[in-house]
């Protein structure tokens, strides 16, 4: 019996002793830096996806799916990035009210056939829409590598859910207001996109 228990104690230490040897040679080898990486851009990739399935869908329903869906990874982004308030608000607001209603204003138009209710444009137009896009994300990223960045002591918040209703209802009024403006807009202009021809027939 005391033998069986010493062989089991030996086996325990080998076995602590190969765990502790992999995340050593893990960690030496950066690869916890390389798991945050690969999710972080893999979020990226799926909020980026999911924004092109929005254009590039000739159904305006899935259209509204694809950008349900890359607000709840969006926020999915948020979290990963300990912003938990910020990815909360995201997923329950964007991606449960607002893309619910958005869909539920779709879905009242009645429209008949709504496999083409989004209406497409030529190559010519996606490889200009493309081209556009790349230019962007390469200007915000040369932004991001020159500029200095650093949060500056007002800015640390004790208290996230205080401290963020503090500065949107204060400071940043503006862009809030502007966002909700941006929203109304979309709405409005995914009803009169879905819409389409049937008005223009009546």
């Amino acid at each position: 019996m005391s033998e069986m228990i010493s062989f089991a104690n030996e086996a325990t230490k080998l076995l602590h002793w190969i765990i502790d040897f992999v995340l050593n040679l893990a960690v030496n080898f950066g690869v916890p830096q390389l798991i945050n990486a690969g999710v972080f851009y893999g979020i990226a990739g799926v909020v980026i996806m999911m924004a092109y399935g929005v254009v590039l869908f000739r159904n305006i329903v899935h259209s509204a799916l694809c950008l349900t869906a890359s607000f709840i990874a969006l926020g999915c982004m948020y979290i990963f990035l300990s912003a938990d308030f910020l990815g909360a608000v995201e997923i329950m607001v964007y991606g449960g009210a607002v893309a619910i209603i958005i869909v539920m204003g779709i879905m009242l138009i009645r429209r008949e056939d709504m496999s083409h209710s989004n209406p497409g444009r030529g190559v010519v137009a996606h490889i200009a829409a493309g081209v556009v896009s790349a230019l962007f994300f390469i200007s915000m990223a040369a932004a991001v590598i020159m500029s200095p960045f650093g949060a500056p002591a007002e800015y640390k918040l004790s208290d996230s859910v205080t401290g963020l209703a503090d500065l949107m209802l204060t400071k940043y009024i503006v862009p809030f207001e502007v966002a909700a403006i941006l929203l109304l807009m979309a709405m409005v202009g995914a009803i009169i996109v879905a819409k389409g021809r049937e008005a223009d027939e009546a």
